[in-house]
């Protein structure tokens, strides 16, 4: 079965930088998007940033100018670098990944958080 694995969260500072990947493990044909949300408590899920196949990008209108989303597509990786990041930024981030099973049908998977605490 396909998971996705997530690491790289953390506590940070204001004004710091944390950067995070995810990979798909188990078997799989092919990956579409790729791109990651995030959920406050008491909060909606919202997207931060997604990134196609062909490496177009779109994000979250207050994240613009400091999160960058990238991705190896010989490593099926998935980056979100996050600088001056702000306590508002503290939320569980989870990764998001369209992806085709070799014997299966395209479906969206998740990962299964990874808690970014922005705090000084």
């Amino acid at each position: 079965q396909v998971q996705l694995v997530e690491s790289g969260g953390g506590l940070a500072q204001p004004g710091g930088s944390l950067r995070l990947s995810c990979v798909p493990s188990g078997s799989f044909l092919n990956i579409d998007y790729m791109g990651w949300y995030r959920q406050a408590p008491g909060k909606q899920r919202e997207l931060v940033a997604r990134i196609t196949s062909g490496r177009s990008t779109n994000y979250l209108d207050s994240v613009k100018g400091r999160f960058t989303i990238s991705r190896d597509n010989a490593k099926n990786t998935v980056y979100l670098q996050m600088n001056d990041l702000k306590p508002e930024d503290t939320a569980v981030y989870l990764c998001n990944a369209r992806i085709r099973p070799w014997s299966g049908a395209w479906s969206d998977y998740w990962g299964q958080g990874t808690q970014v605490t922005v705090s000084s």
